[in-house]
């Protein structure tokens, strides 16, 4: 049986492993104490010790490669290592064709605020489709691609161009269920792609004979081999071991400072997370809340109030207003994958965790145990969060995802 900490909304049944103490604390709420107890200022240092042999002299080349995207924490990693590093940084990035029009807006703004050079990865959209295929009917995903395009295109970039050093923004592992300590000061590994970004399956994996997909459809996301990686010293470190991670706060400053933009959401009140892609926050959290029986806004949550901003109690209020509310982007979806709603319906039943739900007849579901707290109070946190948007930048634009966006005006 789950496991509930007393003090953040995750459970012992967290897909990234989550271990509740006898204290009744996770191991996430504990590995967050680090960020009041840890010198940061000297872990700053060790920071521009450890990215010193790095520095190209000659200006030939670039020091260090950083993946990015039109949202999340990209404007503040960049930030970090052009304007506080000094690093000359090449830009890397992997095209999910799920794009939306304040995505490309952002992704724009990044590479010229910060007169960076970026390459973007486009693989071919048949391929990309067929994968998304598999992986749906297989792992219950639509975002596999993504996640093993944006987590191998870096590395395959550093090889490529003999720059050995990447730099990622927070540890996804460490930040939600204290998987490691900030001391441990980890680094990007093949095996933590796999086991968790990847759910357990690489490329190579989906292949099958009763599958229709090919060796040249999964070619590009497979990890480069040991024997290469060991020639250009590929190394990935994390900035978030040296810098206290305080997403809200760091999207504040870009907004204020470096011209970031960010949208409401029906499914969190979180309005700078993910603002690039149609399906993050639409059909991919659906698919989050039926396999493991929460989604996204609970990580938002989790994360408010473990930087003290909301309480425990606030937290389920967030939580239950937001964490059911209908897709509005699967129709896109559905007409990109060449699917109907009734075979979606059933793929998505194949994948729901029975830990969370019920099956009350052929088709209809309901939860074991259905979120708790009071309604009606979510307009009055939200307010004294303060998680700001731009009305006149709606992310929602558009009656298809944007394929290829070269810019935007800014």
């Amino acid at each position: 049986m789950a496991v509930s900490c007393s003090r953040c909304l995750y459970t012992s049944d967290h897909a990234l492993g989550l271990i509740v103490d006898e204290e009744g604390i996770c191991s996430g709420c504990r590995i967050h104490e680090e960020k009041d107890r840890l010198d940061f200022a000297e872990r700053w240092e060790r920071l521009v010790e450890l990215v010193k042999p790095y520095r190209c002299v000659s200006g030939t080349t670039y020091d260090c490669i950083v993946p990015v995207t039109g949202a999340h924490d990209s404007h503040w990693i960049v930030h970090v290592v052009k304007e506080r590093l000094g690093l000359n940084p090449l830009l890397v990035t992997y095209n999910k064709y799920f794009n939306t029009p304040l995505g490309i807006r952002n992704l724009a703004n990044l590479r010229i605020r910060f007169d960076c050079d970026i390459l973007i990865q486009n693989v071919n959209p048949l391929s990309v489709r067929k994968i998304t295929r598999t992986s749906l009917r297989r792992l219950g995903s639509i975002y596999w691609p993504c996640l093993a395009g944006q987590t191998v295109f870096p590395v395959q970039t550093a090889i490529r161009y003999k720059v050995p050093l990447i730099i990622w923004g927070a540890h996804q592992g460490l930040e939600q269920v204290g998987m490691f300590s900030h001391e441990h000061e980890v680094e990007m590994t093949r095996r933590y792609r796999k086991d968790h970004d990847l759910m357990g399956h690489e490329a190579d994996d989906l292949l099958s004979i009763f599958d229709t997909l090919k060796e040249e459809d999964i070619w590009q996301y497979r990890y480069p081999d040991d024997a290469d990686l060991n020639a250009a010293g590929v190394r990935g470190i994390y900035l978030g071991n040296y810098v206290r991670w305080d997403p809200k706060a760091q999207h504040e400053q870009m907004v204020a400072t470096h011209g970031y933009k960010g949208a409401r959401f029906d499914r969190t009140f979180d309005t700078y997370d993910y603002v690039d892609c149609f399906n993050y926050m639409d059909l991919h959290d659906h698919l989050k809340m039926a396999k493991h029986g929460y989604s996204k806004v609970t990580d938002h949550a989790c994360r408010e109030i473990r930087h003290g901003r909301i309480t425990r109690e606030e937290g389920e209020v967030l939580v239950r207003a937001y964490e059911e509310q209908p897709l509005r982007h699967v129709d896109k979806f559905l007409e990109w994958l060449g699917l109907d709603r009734s075979g979606l319906d059933f793929i998505i039943g194949e994948h729901r965790g029975a830990h969370v739900w019920r099956e009350v007849k052929p088709g209809r579901w309901i939860r074991r145990k259905p979120m708790s707290g009071p309604e009606g109070m979510a307009p009055k946190i939200e307010a004294r969060l303060g998680f700001a948007a731009d009305s006149a930048l709606d992310y929602t634009g558009g009656d298809r995802y944007i394929t290829i966006g070269k810019g935007h005006p800014l």
